[in-house]
Order: structure tokens, then C-alpha cells, then sequence
């Protein structure tokens, strides 16, 4: 069960609450004094950011899975920070992100020191729409080891998301995860009944069986959760696994969890079945085969989101980074005259982005 923040920053007293939750966050991944530092460092700038150039904002401070890399069950994930704001946006990224740079006559070294003290950095603006900023800090990075043949190829895709807890509450109901078996990487959402602790429980239980089963397909897998939430209030859990070998995705899901997949220039929607796992399964679980190349997104989401919302249209969007995505998916879908009205969550699953030369 997973703490989340979730730091309005309306005005300069917040951007303490900010440092405060991304040291709190820091504390449960296990980070060190000098990675740490980096965290609070980081949360500082983003939150002085929303207030200067934005007039507020949103900053989203949780323990995730790398994006690159899907974490085993016992690692304690790094901690991301998403900046979220719907203000005049950024005309010139590239010099937006030069130490020096400002529009407010400031040292202007806030995203330039995000992006240098972060391990991942990425930011997405459009001017009139808003900006979204997104760090990760984790553990310092150990030196280079042999390569041994057991260990498995750096994985094809990556995954990312955002967590946005019911009025602010300390937990949410909603989870997201991914792991790795063989040529086999899965990403689940889940999204326990109803709010707060108990709800996170049931959440939480699917997140462990996920690490524990990712060597089975989404049916099998769904099975097994039906299992482990036995005794909780339950949870709507989708499945999305990517087989990397034959270039092919499966799903399966029971519940309300909304997943929509990039098929060509259109979006396709895929569809659970009705039923709450631990709680009523349906008797068949059948599962939808898709073919999986470079240009599809896959996106998930729990009922938080209004249920017409518009996936993204802007190609420069659907290269970023995932979790940039999913929170620019929950930013346009909501606003103060449609606010958040449940536990919401959103997960992205995509291609590797080509190397750059």
C-alpha cells in the first residue's frame, strides 16, 4: 500500500509542503542523504516554477518502477515528481531548459538544475495549454557490471504513470505496476472499491500478485488476483502484456478500467468484463490479441477520468515519456469546473523511443 502526495501549490507556503513530501517519498524508497537532497532539491524547483511562471499548479510526488526497467517485487522504486499546471505554457523549450534562462528576471536555473540533478527529466508544453515536468531521482547508480549471460536484454517497451488520490487523502485506491518474465512484460491498473486505506489494500494485493505471476497470461493472472483479494472489498484490474518476441499484445480485464490502444492515426478501445476481482469474477475471462509495433501507445485508466475524455492527439506527446502522458491525460480531462471526483489513475505503456544519433 503506497503513500501518494498530492501538493496543490496555490501560493509560497506550499512549496514547503512540497519539499516536505518529496523527502517523505525520498524516506520510502530507501534513498540516501545525497539522493535525497537531490529529491527536495528538485520539488523546490518545480513547485517555485508552477507559482512563478503559471500562477499555480499541481505537484504529484510517489515511489514508482523505473520506466525503462520493470522493478521486482522487494525493490523500492524511484521517486517521481510531476509538476502539472494549465498556465500560459513555454513558446521555447530547448532554451526554457539552458541554466540561465528566465522570463521573470530570475537566475533562471530551475528546470536546467531539475534536468541536470534528476536521473530522467521530461517536459511537455504547449503555449495556451499548460506545462507538464516530470523528474525521477533514484538511488545513486552502481558501477557497470560484466555482462553475464543470465541476465535478460533491456526490455522493448516502457511504462509510466500518475496517481491522483481523492481529495487529497494520503492513500489511493488506485494502483499501477509492471513487471517482467521471459520476453513477457506486464502492465496492470487496478482500482480498489471505493476510497482510502481498505481500498489501497485491495490494490496493493493486486500489485503482489503481478510480481509474483508475470510468467502467466492476463486470464490466468486475473484468476490468481481473484485469489489473493479473497477477504478485500475487491478491485477492477486490467492487463496489458506485452510479448516482445512475437511482437504481440494481450489483454484481459474485469471492471471498470478503461483502456484505450493508438491504431494508426485513431484510437481503439478495449474492453473488460463486468465483475469486481476478489469479490464476483465472471466465469470466462476471454482476453483480446493484438499486434504491438513502434507506433502504438497503450493507455489505462481507472473511472476517475470523465468517461469522454479525449486521448491525445499531438504526435510530439506520444514520444514522451509515459508518465508525462498519463499526466497530461489527467490534467485535459479535468479542470476546476470538472474536478477530480474519485481516486484516479493512469498508466502508459509504449515503444522505446528510436536512438538518438
Amino acid at each position: 500500500m503506497a503513500r501518494v502526495w498530492d501538493v496543490p501549490v496555490q501560493d509560497s507556503t506550499r512549496v514547503r509542503d512540497a519539499r516536505v513530501a518529496a523527502e517523505g517519498a525520498a524516506a520510502l524508497a530507501g534513498l540516501d542523504e545525497r539522493r535525497t537532497a537531490a529529491v527536495a532539491l528538485v520539488a523546490t524547483e518545480l513547485a517555485t516554477n508552477l507559482l512563478k511562471h503559471a500562477g499555480g499548479g499541481l505537484l504529484l510526488v510517489d515511489v514508482v518502477p523505473p520506466p525503462g526497467r520493470p522493478a521486482a517485487a522487494e525493490e523500492a522504486g524511484v521517486v517521481q515528481i510531476a509538476a502539472v499546471d494549465h498556465g500560459p505554457g513555454i513558446a521555447d523549450v530547448p532554451a526554457a531548459l539552458r541554466d540561465g534562462f528566465s522570463t521573470t528576471h530570475s537566475l533562471g536555473a530551475g528546470l536546467g538544475t531539475c534536468r541536470r540533478v534528476a536521473d530522467d527529466f521530461d517536459l511537455y508544453s504547449v503555449p495556451g495549454r499548460g506545462t507538464v515536468a516530470l523528474a525521477r531521482v533514484g538511488s545513486a547508480r552502481p558501477a557497470p557490471a560484466l555482462a553475464h549471460e543470465d541476465v535478460p536484454d533491456a526490455p522493448t517497451a516502457r511504462a509510466g504513470g500518475v496517481v491522483v488520490p481523492f481529495a487529497g487523502a494520503d492513500f489511493s485506491g488506485d494502483a499501477w505496476a509492471w513487471a517482467r518474465s521471459g520476453d513477457r512484460l506486464t502492465l496492470m491498473l487496478a482500482d480498489g472499491l471505493g476510497h482510502g486505506p481498505e481500498a489501497a489494500r485491495a490494490s496493493a494485493a493486486a500489485v503482489r500478485e503481478l510480481h509474483r505471476s508475470a510468467h502467466l497470461p492476463p486470464p490466468e493472472l486475473l484468476r490468481r488476483m481473484h485469489g489473493e483479494l479473497s477477504g478485500t472489498r475487491g478491485a477492477a484490474v486490467a492487463l496489458a502484456q506485452l510479448e516482445t518476441g512475437a511482437a504481440r499484445l494481450r489483454f484481459a480485464g474485469v471492471g471498470n478500467i478503461g483502456a484505450r490502444l493508438r491504431d494508426g492515426d485513431g484510437w481503439r478501445a478495449l474492453l473488460s468484463r463486468p465483475g469486481i476481482v476478489g469479490v464476483h469474477r465472471p466465469a470466462t475471462l476471454a482476453e483480446t490479441l493484438l499486434p504491438w509495433s513502434a507506433d502504438r501507445v497503450l493507455i489505462l485508466h481507472s473511472d476517475g477520468l470523465p468517461s469522454r475524455w479525449v486521448p491525445p492527439a499531438d504526435p510530439a506527446l506520444l514520444t514522451a515519456d509515459p508518465a508525462v502522458v498519463a499526466a497530461v491525460t489527467v490534467r485535459d480531462a479535468s479542470s476546476s469546473a470538472r474536478p477530480v471526483r474519485d481516486d484516479t489513475a493512469v498508466a502508459v505503456l509504449a515503444p522505446n523511443p528510436p536512438e538518438r544519433p
